[in-house]
């Protein structure tokens, strides 16, 4: 995809954009931004020397975190071309005090020609006066602009702002890592020891100075979420009912664990199952966390978690990756509850999940849900004269299958109409690539802030909802889609403006109301779902300040102003088994305790920010919340790894789970471009254009998942097939040339369709 020029200067290549960029020619073609800035050779008595070079610059006087260092790019710089960047900056305490570590960011401050402002993050760093240290990121400018420049900024007022360096070229293409080896991987098998205990405590030893020791009494069976990844029958391989019992236990993170370095296989993915107790619990004890972790080196990995209430037991499920060779050791561990509380841990296995077997029996599952069966009857009219030619007087109908009539159909869908959507924001839609595939390969879409209050009321009674109006005009009126609000709330106090964490009581209920009138009024009819009060597991800033009822007021209030929207809770964790704030357990509870207050629950949203996906887990989940009788929804999803192959993998797994189970109703992607998205290495389609492994994998799938049937009708002049919902083209062909076409919509139901063609 070609790269437009911003202007008759720009040259696409390796050369440096920055101009005079270790500042050999003083402070040409700089300037501070907020404050002024200094060139030297030396500070602090020559504490301070440039870390290449001969010169630095300080930007100093600095009263905001804006302030900094700056250089006008506009004429260097093309649109849609990936830069990286990296600068080499320091601080210094203006008053000669010492300076506390803080973030350093790089910005692309943007004028485009229609006068919007736009400030782009290239990258950030945690920076001290102690040493030099370089800040790397990528940027992708989308707009054509009036003006661009590049600054260095982030630091408090009174900090001064040292700069180096600074380096922005082209980003070269790096070529795809290759697909793993899992050549040699056995696939379910368990790479815990002595799992069975048979040899006692053989392969085992006690995290911290806890005592281990082997009981009877555990569950005979493998837990429900492993029976189905090792296809294992109701009973069969029933586990042996022993369990290790830890006492003595003083810290949270004392458990039993295992070395497992040398069993595990890079980028293969791990299922987690075991089924964990608590004991001695105290009287009055609050729930107890109980988590398998794995220890890589220094770095902890979340093996899955479960929340225990009582002394009986519980599965715990869930998974992990390893992609990147260890330096040391791979510890296994079951760990959480509080000192003094007895551990029981029994059947624990960890094994490398087979996605291949999984898909079959996906494939099943999907073809009963997606699927309906249609029956097309084809007549045809002969009219004959005395001599063999045609009649306009004595038309004979007769079946397609009759002898002498010889008929073809071709059946072609031309779309389904699962609901799969993605994330846009209005930066990209200046850019015409990511346009285009967005309206070529969804057909919904949600807005990454651009409808969220903090976007569109930044100071009190100054709303900005020009973004999203254009949004709204590209997505819905210029191509068709539907579009989900996100959100009219959000519930964690972290994400809620400044002047409304302030407001009193009887103010912030005022505010409340305003932002639903002025909200809903504006866009009634226009948002198909509204996200009301977004991830309610996680946060209660509404709830804490304006009491219980506030939540479900939130619903009726919209509710009434847009009757025709379907309003949802939506939240994260939930799919993954991994935190104990949100487990469909209590996702359900909440969900009835809004209905119970009148809420006019329609809809439940999973984010399904999923790391390590394992089909059965996150069926398990699905299975739980189907109980609700509400459409399910994954609403934000993306998945994470810096191996195309495997994050294409990943991809498939939530996308075949969600669309091979009834309760789900719809899939919309976190986004999908390169720079545009809120986890790393999650793109399915690189900066400049080139669709990833991972992307290629959700448009195998969308092809997969339309049908195509061609054939004779029977001797009744039937053709059968089945196919998945969508809308259908059907041409129909006799031998005497004449031909026929018809479209038609293939909606859920369970009795087949029947079409009636007469040619």
């Amino acid at each position: 995809m070609a790269a437009a020029a911003l202007g008759c200067d720009a040259v696409a290549g390796d050369d440096n954009i920055i101009l005079n960029p270790e500042f050999d020619d003083g402070l040409d073609n700089w300037s501070g931004s907020g404050c002024k800035i200094e060139l030297h050779d030396s500070l602090d008595d020559g504490k301070v020397l440039p870390a290449s070079g001969k010169y630095f610059v300080a930007a100093t006087g600095r009263t905001d975190t804006w302030n900094g260092v700056q250089q006008d790019v506009t004429a260097r710089m093309q649109r849609k071309l990936l830069y990286e960047a990296t600068a080499t900056v320091r601080l210094r305490a203006a008053s000669g005090a010492g300076v506390q570590p803080c973030e350093v960011r790089a910005t692309l401050a943007v004028q485009t020609q229609d006068g919007r402002q736009q400030y782009l993050g290239v990258g950030k760093s945690v920076v001290s006066d102690k040493e030099w240290v370089q800040l790397q990121g990528k940027i992708l400018l989308n707009s054509t602009v009036a003006k661009a420049s590049i600054y260095i900024e982030g630091p408090p007022g009174g900090v001064d702002l040292l700069l180096d360096s600074l380096v922005v070229k082209h980003a070269q293409e790096a070529d795809p890592a290759p697909a793993p080896d899992f050549e040699k991987l056995e696939y379910g098998a368990n790479i815990i020891q002595n799992t069975d205990l048979d040899d006692g405590l053989n392969g085992w030893f006690p995290l911290g100075p806890c005592a281990l020791s082997v009981h009877d009494g555990a569950p005979r069976v493998v837990p429900p979420m492993a029976a189905q990844s090792l296809s294992l029958d109701d009973g069969e391989q029933p586990l042996n009912g022993k369990h290790i019992h830890v006492t003595n236990r003083t810290q949270t993170w004392m458990g039993p664990a295992q070395i497992v370095t040398d069993r595990l296989t890079l980028y293969a993915t791990y299922q987690v199952s075991a089924w964990v107790r608590i004991g001695n619990l105290p009287q009055q004890g609050q729930g107890q966390v109980i988590n398998v972790a794995v220890s890589v080196d220094s770095q902890w990995l979340n093996g899955g978690q479960v929340l225990a209430r009582d002394e009986r037991w519980y599965e715990v499920g869930g998974a992990f990756r390893v992609e990147s060779k260890p330096t040391e050791r791979v510890m296994v561990y079951v760990q959480g509850p509080d000192p003094g509380v007895d551990l029981m841990v029994a059947g624990l296995q960890v094994f490398p999940v087979d996605r291949k077997a999984r898909v079959k029996h996906l494939r099943k599952l999907t073809d009963k849900v997606r699927k309906r069966d249609v029956v097309i009857k084809v007549t045809t009219d002969i009219n004959k004269s005395d001599d063999g030619g045609p009649s306009p007087t004595s038309p004979t109908t007769t079946k397609a299958g009759d002898e002498g009539s010889m008929v073809e159909v071709r059946v072609r869908q031309e779309s389904n109409s699962f609901p799969l959507g993605a994330c846009i924001m209005r930066t990209n839609m200046d850019n015409e690539d990511y346009v285009e595939f967005l309206t070529k390969h969804f057909n919904w879409a949600v807005f990454g802030n651009e409808l969220k209050w903090y976007w569109t009321e930044p100071q009190r009674g100054q709303l900005n909802y020009a973004d999203a109006d254009d949004l709204l005009r590209l997505c819905a009126d210029q191509h068709g889609m539907c579009v989900r609000g996100h959100c009219i709330f959000w519930e964690v106090e972290a994400m809620v403006q400044q002047w409304v964490r302030t407001l009193s009581t009887d103010d912030l209920s005022a505010a409340v109301n305003a932002r639903l009138n002025s909200l809903l009024t504006r866009y009634k009819g226009k948002f198909k779902h509204y996200d009301v009060n977004n991830e309610m597991l996680h946060g209660s800033f509404y709830q804490d300040k304006l009491g219980n009822e506030i939540r479900a007021a939130m619903f009726k209030t919209a509710k009434d102003l847009d009757p025709d929207a379907l309003l949802f809770v939506n939240d994260y964790n939930v799919e993954g088994m991994c935190d104990t704030r949100a487990t469909p357990e209590a996702y359900i509870q909440q969900i009835i305790g809004l209905q119970e207050q009148g809420a006019p629950v329609g809809g439940v949203g999973l984010q399904g920010h999923v790391s390590n996906p394992v089909g059965p887990v996150i069926r398990a989940v699905l299975d739980k919340l189907a109980v609700l009788g509400l459409p399910v929804w994954f609403t934000e999803v993306d998945v994470s790894c810096a191996n195309e192959h495997v994050r294409a993998d990943d991809l498939e797994t939530v996308l075949r789970e969600a669309y091979a189970h009834p309760a789900v109703e719809g899939v919309v992607l976190w986004g999908f471009w390169e720079l545009f998205m809120s986890r790393d290495n999650a793109h399915l389609v690189d900066a400049e254009g080139r669709v990833n492994e991972a992307g290629k994998r959700l448009l195998q799938l969308k092809h997969e998942w339309l049908t195509h049937a061609h054939g004779k009708p029977d001797h009744n002049g039937e053709f059968k097939f089945r196919g998945y919902h969508g809308t259908y083209r059907v041409d129909v062909t006799t031998s005497a040339g004449a031909k026929f076409s018809q479209t038609f919509s293939l909606d859920k139901d369970d009795a087949p369709m029947v079409l009636d063609i007469k040619v």
